[in-house]
Order: C-alpha cells, then sequence, then structure tokens
C-alpha cells in the first residue's frame, strides 16, 4: 500500500486548522491569545529555558460487532490543556481539564511553585537574563496532511451498524467453515493548539478512523482465527467494498492456513521478510533505540554511534511524518514543529536520531518534529511516525529464489524488545516454510530472536516493492500510546534464530 494522496481544499489551507482552533479552543471558553501570553510569561520564572502550553480537544467513538449484532459501542469528548516549563533536564507539568482562565493562571502557579521547590538553599540558581512579555504569532505553517472534516459525522449511526454487518458477512460468505465473525469501527477527531515561550502558534486537526475484523473458523474439532484491518487519517468514506472485503477475505484467508499450519522448525536460519508490516520489525528493534531521549542518557544500543556502521550496505532507514493519509503523520508534532523525513540510517550508516526539543536543545542539535503525546495529560516525548526502510532494486521472486530452506514471514504479531541491548523476540503470525526458492507449507508458533542492530546487519538482500502497513498501528512508550506506521521492502535476513517446535533448523 502506498501512502494515500490528499490535496487540501480552500477549507484546508494553513490558515483553517489555526482559526478554528482558536474557535473552538480559545474563543468558546471566553479566552483569547492575550492570555496564553500572559500565562506564558508567568511560566518563564528564572532558570526557565523554555515553556509551552498544548491545549486538546478530541471526540473518540467505537462501535463493536460480535454473534450477528452490535454488542457495544462508546463515545466521549477529551478536552482539556496541559502547561509543560522545562530547565534543563527538568520538567514541571501540570494539566486541566477546565479550559478557563483560571486554571490557566493556576497551573502558571503550580509550575512556578514547583521550579522553586525544586531549588537546593546549596546550589546557586543559575541567573536568567530579563525575560520578555511573550508575543504569540503563526509562522511558515505548513499544508495539512490530511483533511479537516470530522470522520465521525460522515456517516450515520444506521450505516455505521451496516458496515459492520457488511464486514460479517462477507466474512462468513468466503467459506462455511467461519463459525464466529467480530468487527470493530473506530473513528476520532482532534484538534490541537499550541503556544510557546518563544512566540510559536500552531494548531492541527487530526481525523482517525479504523476497522478490524477477525474471523473464527472451525474443521474437524480445531478451531482457528484470523484478523485485518485497515486505517488512517480520512473518514470512513475510505472503507468502500472493495475494501470492506479484502479485509473479511484476509482473514478468513489467515484462519484457514493455521488450520493447515505444521509446526514451526527452530533453529538458525534464513528469514525472508515480506513487504509491509513485517516493517514492524524496524519500530521496534531499531526504532526506540533510535529515539533522542534513550541516545541522549546513553541507554541505547546506538548511543554515541552516530557516523558509525549499524547496518549492511544498501539498508536506509527513515521517520517520516509526511506521508498524507497515514496513520502516523502529523502536520506539525504536538510540540509544534512541523513535520519532516529524517534519515536514521543511510546505506548502513548511522546517521541521526529523532528528537524532540528538550532532548534535541540538551544534546545541541535540533528537533526533527518527533516530540509526540498521547494526550493534554501527558509530558511530551521523543516517538516514531512513519518509520520505514527504503526500496532496494530486486524483484521479491528473486529474492525468494535465493533461499534453498528458509522461512518467509508476511505477519507479525506481539513482541518484546529490550532497548539498551537491543534484544527482541516477536512472533509470527502467519509465515511460511521456503523450500527450493519457493514457499510451501504453512507454520504456526515461530518467533523471531535476534538483537535489533545486528539484525540490521543481517540483511542481504532488498527488494524493490516497499509497501506500508494498511494503517492499524499504535506504539506505547512510558505509558502513552501515540498511532503509528511502519514500511518495508521484502528483505533476506541470513542466520537469524528462529524458535518453534521442531528442532529443524536450515541454513
Amino acid at each position: 500500500m502506498k501512502a494515500n494522496s490528499f490535496s487540501p481544499s480552500p477549507a484546508e489551507t494553513p490558515s483553517a486548522p489555526l482559526a478554528l482552533a482558536e474557535s473552538l479552543l480559545l474563543t468558546s471558553r471566553g479566552l483569547a491569545l492575550s492570555d496564553l501570553e500572559k500565562t506564558l510569561s508567568m511560566m518563564r520564572t528564572r532558570g526557565v529555558d523554555e515553556a509551552d502550553l498544548y491545549f486538546q480537544y478530541a471526540r473518540h467513538e467505537g462501535w463493536y460487532l460480535e454473534e450477528g449484532i452490535v454488542k457495544s459501542g462508546s463515545f466521549n469528548i477529551d478536552q482539556g490543556f496541559g502547561a509543560r516549563a522545562l530547565s534543563g533536564e527538568k520538567t514541571a507539568f501540570a494539566y486541566s481539564d477546565d479550559l478557563a482562565r483560571a486554571s490557566l493562571t493556576a497551573a502558571a502557579e503550580t509550575l512556578r511553585s514547583i521550579g522553586a521547590a525544586g531549588q537546593s538553599a546549596q546550589t546557586p540558581v543559575k541567573k536568567s537574563p530579563p525575560r520578555k512579555k511573550t508575543s504569540l504569532r503563526a509562522e511558515a505553517y505548513p499544508l495539512p496532511l490530511y483533511a479537516a472534516a470530522d470522520p465521525l459525522l460522515s456517516l450515520s449511526a444506521e450505516e455505521k451498524t451496516r458496515l459492520l454487518a457488511r464486514l460479517e458477512f462477507y466474512a462468513r460468505a468466503e467459506d462455511e467453515r467461519v463459525v464466529e465473525v467480530m468487527a470493530g469501527l473506530a473513528g476520532v477527531w482532534e484538534v490541537v493548539l499550541i503556544a510557546a515561550s518563544d512566540g510559536r502558534l500552531a494548531a492541527d486537526i487530526r481525523p482517525l478512523v479504523r476497522v478490524s475484523v477477525t474471523a473464527v473458523v472451525e474443521a474437524g474439532g480445531r478451531r482457528e482465527q484470523g484478523s485485518a484491518g485497515g486505517g488512517g487519517r480520512f473518514d470512513y468514506a475510505f472503507f468502500n467494498e472493495d475494501r470492506l472485503r479484502a479485509y473479511a477475505r484476509q482473514a478468513v484467508r489467515q484462519a484457514l492456513l493455521n488450520l493447515e499450519a505444521r509446526p514451526a522448525p527452530a533453529g538458525a536460519m534464513t528469514v525472508v521478510l515480506g513487504p509491509g508490516w513485517p516493517g514492524i520489525l524496524l519500530h521496534e528493534a531499531v526504532g526506540h533505540g533510535l529515539e533522542g531521549d534513550f541516545n541522549r542518557k546513553g541507554t541505547s544500543a546506538f548511543s554515541g554511534r552516530i557516523g558509525e556502521r549499524v547496518a549492511a550496505s544498501g539498508v536506509t532507514v527513515l521517520d517520516s511524518g509526511v506521508l498524507p493519509g497515514r496513520r502516523g503523520s502529523l502536520s506539525i508534532d504536538d510540540e509544534g514543529t512541523p513535520t519532516r523525513e529524517t534519515v536514521l540510517i543511510e546505506d548502513g550508516i548511522l546517521k541521526g536520531y529523532m528528537q524532540d526539543r528538550q532532548n534535541a536543545r540538551l544534546t545541541g542539535s535540533e528537533s526533527t518534529g518527533n516530540g509526540r503525546r498521547e494526550s493534554y495529560a501527558c509530558v511530551p516525548l521523543p516517538r516514531m511516525t512513519n518509520t520505514y526502510m527504503r526500496a532496494g532494486t530486486l524483484a521479491p521472486e528473486e529474492i525468494m529464489a535465493t533461499v534453498k530452506k528458509g522461512i518467509y514471514a508476511i505477519n507479525f504479531g506481539g513482541g518484546q524488545v529490550d532497548i539498551t541491548s537491543g534484544k527482541f523476540v516477536f512472533s509470527m503470525r502467519e509465515a511460511y516454510l521456503i523450500e527450493n526458492g519457493k514457499p510451501t507449507a504453512p507454520i504456526k508458533g515461530a518467533t523471531l530472536i535476534g538483537n535489533g542492530p545486528e539484525a540490521l546487519t543481517r540483511v542481504a538482500l532488498i527488494g524493490n516493492d516497499l509497501e506500508f502497513d494498511p494503517g492499524v498501528g499504535n506504539c506505547g512508550k512510558e505509558g502513552q500510546s501515540v498511532p503509528v506506521g511502519v514500511g518495508l521492502p521484502t528483505i533476506r535476513l541470513d542466520g537469524m534464530t528462529v524458535g518453534g517446535t521442531e528442532e529443524n533448523g536450515a541454513e
């Protein structure tokens, strides 16, 4: 799947998000930009390097079908603001769900108190130069990467339940062995406004939708299941009949394959990763280790290795927040910095890290637009957006033909990663044996075990078929979850450790 195209209409010009955000988050609450300027000036006490305010309004809904009926639904509105003051490595943070002038003042006073309490009587406080009154301004606002319309309004309640019913119908029509179908529909419409003590003023309007379907099949007293889905930053019209049929077909196909799957071999062997979702390997095993906070603190396997070879020749890994419509894309990050494409590894050489403002300032670099937070009640952290490997030149069939015996993995489930060591374990949700250059029998129970930095040195061949995931990924870090995307072409990894149920490894 390639990045979805989006051309902004007059209603989605650079100034439109800011106008809507001011109206929804400020004017309707009796607030003005002057109130934000006053609050930021109060927060800029002695020793504070920078301060910011993050306002958020978000509408969420979810619909869930099981046993042929919509059994549950949810709808909620979250709104509030977070106030943050940074002094060196220290962060003072306060938040409230009350968008009122008195709450802004209380937050500023709280931060001043936190700052004062953190000062040691034995340690002199560095005297900062006099602060000028904050004057907010919108600068070089980027074009939006997605439409501003609320996706929750793109279908009526009846149409949403019918969409789920069609998913179930399509899944059951695929095979008579389907005994149960579960389907879900979720949507978010979010408006954010960021104001900072250096004068930054930015806003974003973020739609996000997702469909999921799980099919359970039964044969010979054995049950298996498969799942599929997709989504991104658009409205429910994205889920046309062709896509719904494709999701249902994929879920049933995966479940039926699991019925036929044989136990997975174990040992050191060649592994071919298919395009798209297997890019989760990059995200977990490599991406987190390239986030700025881990590297500034020296806790990442990649710390202090800029300019060194960390991957095989030909391996180029990027993080991009500017792919239109993608689940992990953002016009601006949650600190008001425009997102961009950041080269992390180029032709095997480590080039840089993903940075938020605080870690960039502390390391003498610049923010890459990767400061992200789950909500107004959370502090921003350096996080991935859409992380992917650049395509090579080989056709997937050419890569497969080079493998006499190995494993072909095209879908992954859960996994665990240790950021400090880079060690990872991933479960393969859909995988096949490779025999004499062809994928053959499906296998189950296989896990991929290795070390992130080392795994990239084992990349032997890179395909020309870069794809992105269908739009279902979430990333967790320090208790915060944010939507992300991954991408990968077909690649061959040599000498990887596979965990399975049969001691029948291959080279």
